[in-house]
């Protein structure tokens, strides 16, 4: 049984040959090839445009009649338990990153994650009850969840450090894509007169997973440091040769492999040293800003929000429907503002600068939902679709890929895919909880789920602006020496400044 596992994992790790081009050189310098990093950025955050996808696809669902006809839940837990479920494969899902990302390699697990992905997609679309399309969406939901830890590790592990928030930012962008397309996919077959309308959104999905399957076993390079863990050190240079240029990939190489001793951190790394000594910091503000980027309402509103704009005043169906599918246009421009401009300022900037942004939103909700059941005719109850927008806008630009990037980017090396899959799992943890208690406590109280989410933001602010420790502008390498796991006290590695400008962007790259 071990030969076969074995056997198995080493089938899986044979990548590609990846040699210099034939026409290369002695002595032949290349330089930083930033559109190559965009285009494997790109295609991997397929993985993101699926997440995005199963992130907006329940919402018409669940609150269209001819649904609930046909699946017959019981209550409003029962509804919960179809939206959530899948947030409990998620969570499996991005734990099992930090076993077989490692093992396999980070490009090939996100293939693997594909397949796992296609069955769920295939199940849930072909239910006809509410058990059915729960195992549907458990399955499916591995798949996201090794996507949502899996393709920010590997982005974050091919980005110039200068670059991280925006390359990582990408990702994040096409995720919005792929909610926006979603809303007006479903907004769509809403009007077909069928009692299956609903199925097609639910099996389109398939289409890409196959495409990033496919490419990311033929053609997607492995992650250097991966790599370099595996004591592939041609093929590390190489990767890095083609990534950020010659003279870059040199100093890299040299960081990369003093930082990772030649693979025995890894291999004596085990889930243990999360939680012991320095380490144990790192895995709590991780797992901290994960959990909170939750709670502080996103899915709350984004999973539910027909019935927010039905509380809010908006009666016609259609007409909530359609400001539903607004929030998809708003995820996606929004998500813009990070790729420009989330690296000119300090991860703790964007957070605080985004919660104050959340806060006001929340409130702005909370005041027309009272406003609506006093006047439940008045035409200015319509407002109300400004703040959900207001909302996403400030998340968009600071949580929604700040959390992503932070989590990504502070975990050592041994320990960077156990540390992000810990991270992730957190986040789907609490987006389980969110989705699960968020029916009964609106049904209950009203816009009194705002308040609790309120209250969240405060917690955040707090710990953003005292907890947190800034990482804009360092390498990955350096995370080791900046929360004090090298007490070696040795200077700051020359490297990375000296790396720093060899990997800015020109107008020819950009």
């Amino acid at each position: 049984m071990g030969a076969t596992k074995v056997y198995v994992i080493n089938l899986i790790k044979q990548t590609a040959p990846i040699e210099p081009p034939i026409d290369s050189q002695p002595g032949h310098k290349r330089p930083p090839n930033l559109r190559y990093v965009y285009k494997l950025t790109t295609f991997v955050s397929l993985g993101g445009f699926l997440f995005g996808w199963d992130q907006g696809v329940m919402a018409m669902i669940i609150a269209d009649e001819r649904w609930l006809r046909l699946m017959q839940p019981a209550n409003d837990w029962s509804v919960g338990f179809v939206v959530s479920i899948y947030n409990i494969g998620c969570v499996v899902g991005a734990l099992t990153i930090g076993l077989i990302a490692d093992s396999c390699g980070r490009e090939r697990t996100i293939s693997l994650a594909s397949s796992v992905f296609i069955t769920g997609a295939l199940i849930q679309s072909a239910s006809y009850s509410i058990p059915q399309i729960s195992i549907g969406r458990l399955i499916l939901g591995l798949g996201v969840g090794a996507y949502s830890a899996g393709v920010p590790l590997y982005i974050s592990e091919i980005s110039p450090a200068n670059l991280r928030g925006r390359i990582v930012g990408i990702n994040l962008m096409i995720l919005c894509f792929g909610e926006m397309v979603v809303f007006w996919i479903v907004y769509g077959f809403y009007f077909l007169n069928s009692d299956h309308w609903w199925r097609m959104p639910l099996a389109i999905q398939v289409v890409p997973a196959l495409v990033l399957a496919v490419g990311c076993w033929i053609w997607v390079p492995p992650s250097p440091r991966w790599l370099v863990a595996e004591e592939r050190y041609d093929c590390a240079l190489e990767v890095l040769s083609r990534l950020h240029g010659s003279e870059a990939a040199d100093l890299e190489m040299s960081e990369i492999r003093e930082t990772l001793s030649e693979q025995e951190a890894v291999a004596k790394s085990s889930w243990a040293d999360m939680f012991k000594g320095p380490v144990l910091r790192i895995t709590l503000l991780g797992t901290g800003i994960q959990i909170l980027q939750q709670v502080t309402g996103t899915n709350g509103i984004f999973y539910y929000a027909p019935t927010l704009f039905k509380k809010g005043g908006i009666t016609n169906p259609d007409m909530a429907n359609l400001a539903t599918g607004g929030i998809g246009v708003v995820l996606f421009f929004s998500a813009w503002i990070p790729i420009f401009y989330f690296d000119r300022l300090g991860r703790k900037t964007w957070l605080q600068i985004g919660l104050v942004g959340m806060v006001g939103a929340l409130v702005g909700i909370c005041a027309l939902q009272q406003h609506a059941a006093d006047y439940p005719h008045d035409p200015a109850n319509y407002a109300i679709v400004a703040f959900p927008y207001l909302f996403f806008t400030f998340f968009n630009m600071s949580w929604s890929s700040g959390s992503w990037t932070y989590a990504a980017e502070i975990f050592p090396i041994s320990l960077r895919a156990k540390g992000n899959a810990l991270c992730t799992a957190s986040l789907w943890i609490s987006n389980f909880a969110v989705a699960q208690v968020s029916p009964p406590i609106e049904r209950a109280t009203g816009y009194g789920l705002y308040v609790i989410f309120i209250m969240f933001c405060i917690v955040a602010f707090v710990f953003v602006r005292y907890a947190l420790v800034e990482t804009r502008g360092r390498s990955l390498e350096e995370m080791v020496e900046l929360f004090g796991i090298d007490k070696t006290g040795k200077e700051q590695n020359k490297g990375d400044s000296e790396r720093q400008p060899l990997l800015q962007p020109n107008a020819e790259h950009e």
